[in-house]
């Protein structure tokens, strides 16, 4: 070989090393750095000594030991356990998702891990101690995002140990309350806290003084969504809470002229306000042209209440209500703020006269916006009517949309314009942002050649929720001729057999993940064992019935949940879920 043809290989080899291993830690996007993993064992290596960040979308599919030694030196966890319709009690209490044995790892071997996500998953007392006791020095970032298992002796633990922690989230979790300890050792121990969230828990032994405290001595801190707490007697927290960005929680008990005390920070641009009601709307005016997110979920305001506040903020980029808003109300939203990013709109309570009679919204609410806040990214909302027209408006006009839900709600016996085939061709194709969709309709709503629509224009898109849409199996199949990016199916009283479910699984060459509810069955389940191969677990759990309230129960349909795993089948099936990886005779 000649030697300066192989010195300035060699050359050029080391220099293209060196100029890779300066530009990968900017490289942040995970698929991008999958794809430089795969040119050559060098660059595989690189990559996994210099990923910061990792998100597991089922703790499942691969084990704490696997995680650790592909990536030793990682920074920041993500993980998911639970199937997401456990939020709509769904999956059975006792499923699976301990956290345990990842916790274990993440003491053992994740030496430079600063941020923790657990979402859906059982963290215990324990957990949280060892977490704390071993990783406590470092931890920035805790997030128990709608887990369950754990009690306040185990936030004590981190309060008391995590002194850097500027994040602690806890929204929507299932925390067991002994005491308010807690929050007295994070407000002792803390000066650089920036995010507080234990919004929608039960943690209701909180002292206000210990809020007012933990804000006089973290001047950085920017978000605290909390539980229920009179807001009249947050009046010191808020004079001292003087970066405050983002509220939200508190409750509203006395008369509302009593509440002309409260000045919230003049930082404060994202506002949450619990069981407001017509009387103490004014607090909010003197501010409402500068907020940027506004949050009604849980509000008593009427769609005159939504026309009236909506109007006085014309930053508003994300909305967050109830159906009350009404078409009237979306119509206000429509002209008067015209940066909305996201807009959520969730189904009221009926039972509890939440609503009043203007609360619908429908084809005309949803055609409103798509001309008028055309910057919208997210939408996700429930109607109770809808046109092909209405959908084909958003189609033309949000081309920034990137994540669309809809649900029709059952509540009027007849809808305008079914089916919805051309409106949702329409918005796919005009939507090419998308990446994720959700359709809940009813029967009739779209036929088999609607979701061969859905399977051609979705090119972009990787998760999908499919409600009560086809006709039959062909409409299924047609689906799965396209959807290249699905990664993640979810499927929901829809007609379709476990063999046009298999063939299907066998199309969708992305797909890693599916969820199916309410399908026809096959007297033994083996039809699904058409979709078997390596890593790819198949779980059953059988229907069962279900107590909803104190004396109702309703029937559950089977489920299916099949996903890739490098870690194989799980070992922690309770009586509740059966394997199909355990059949005989998918080895032979």
């Amino acid at each position: 070989m000649n030697h300066s043809s192989y010195t300035q290989r060699w050359t050029s080899s080391s220099m293209s090393d060196v100029v890779f291993e300066c530009v990968i830690p900017y490289i942040q996007n995970s698929r991008d750095r999958q794809s430089v993993s795969l040119v050559c064992r060098r660059w595989y290596e690189v990559e996994a000594q210099t990923r910061k960040h990792v998100m597991i979308a089922l703790c499942y599919a691969a084990t704490p030991a696997q995680l650790s030694r592909r990536f030793p030196y990682l920074e920041s966890i993500k993980l998911k356990g639970k199937p997401r319709a456990a939020m709509y009690n769904l999956i059975p209490e006792d499923w699976g998702g301990s956290v345990t044995s990842w916790v274990e790892e993440i003491a053992r071997s994740f030496t430079c891990l600063k941020v923790v996500h657990f979402r859906r998953m059982i963290v215990t007392d324990e957990d949280l101690q060892v977490l704390a006791r071993v990783r406590g020095h470092l931890l920035q970032v805790l997030k128990l995002d709608k887990c369950s298992g754990f009690s306040t002796d185990g936030l004590l633990h981190i309060c008391r140990s995590c002194r850097n922690l500027n994040t602690l989230f806890l929204e929507e979790s299932q925390v067991r309350e002994k005491d308010g300890e807690w929050l007295h050792e994070l407000a002792l121990n803390n000066t650089v806290l920036e995010t507080l969230n234990f919004y929608m828990t039960d943690l209701s032994q909180v002292d206000f003084k210990d809020l007012e405290l933990l804000a006089r001595k973290c001047k950085t801190l920017v978000s605290v969504k909390i539980s229920d707490c009179e807001i009249l007697d947050l009046v010191g927290f808020f004079q001292a809470a003087v970066s405050l960005e983002e509220f939200s929680g508190g409750c509203f008990n006395d008369q509302g002229e009593d509440y002309g005390a409260v000045s919230y920070p003049s930082s404060l641009c994202r506002l949450g306000l619990n069981y407001k009601s017509t009387n103490e709307m004014p607090i909010v005016f003197p501010f409402a042209s500068r907020l940027k997110k506004l949050d009604l979920l849980y509000a008593l305001l009427d769609t005159e209440d939504h026309c009236l506040l909506l109007s006085k903020c014309p930053k508003l980029e994300v909305l967050e209500t109830r159906n009350v808003i009404g078409d009237r109300g979306m119509e206000v939203l429509a002209q008067c703020c015209k940066k909305l990013k996201r807009l959520r709109i969730e189904r009221g309570d009926d039972e509890q006269e939440m609503e009043d009679e203007e609360g619908i919204v429908s084809q005309i609410g949803l055609t409103a916006i798509s001309q008028g806040c055309q910057d919208l990214q997210y939408i996700a909302v429930y109607v109770s009517d809808i046109t092909n027209a209405a959908l084909e408006s958003m189609g033309m006009h949000l081309k920034n949309l990137n994540d669309f839900r809809l649900v029709l709600l059952d509540r009027e016996e007849v809808i305008t314009d079914l089916p919805l085939d051309n409106g949702v061709r329409a918005l796919l194709h005009g939507c090419q942002k998308l990446k994720r969709f959700a359709l809940y309709l009813r029967p009739g709503g779209l036929t088999d050649l609607g979701l061969t629509y859905i399977g051609q224009n979705s090119q972009n898109i990787r998760w999908m929720l499919l409600g009560y849409l086809g006709e039959s199996d062909e409409g299924l199949l047609g689906f799965s001729k396209g959807c290249p990016s699905l990664q993640k199916l979810e499927v929901r009283g829809c007609c379709f057999s476990e063999q046009a479910l298999a063939i299907a699984v066998l199309h969708l060459r992305s797909l890693r993940y599916l969820w199916v509810q309410g399908y026809r069955g096959s007297s033994n389940g083996y039809d699904l064992l058409t979709m078997a191969r390596p890593f790819w677990n198949i779980e059953i759990i059988p229907s069962r019935r279900v107590l909803v309230g104190e004396e109702k129960e309703v029937e559950h349909p089977a489920h299916i949940l099949a996903y890739y795993s490098l870690a194989g089948p799980r070992t922690d099936f309770p009586p509740s879920v059966v394997s199909l990886n355990s059949v005989p005779f998918l080895d032979e």
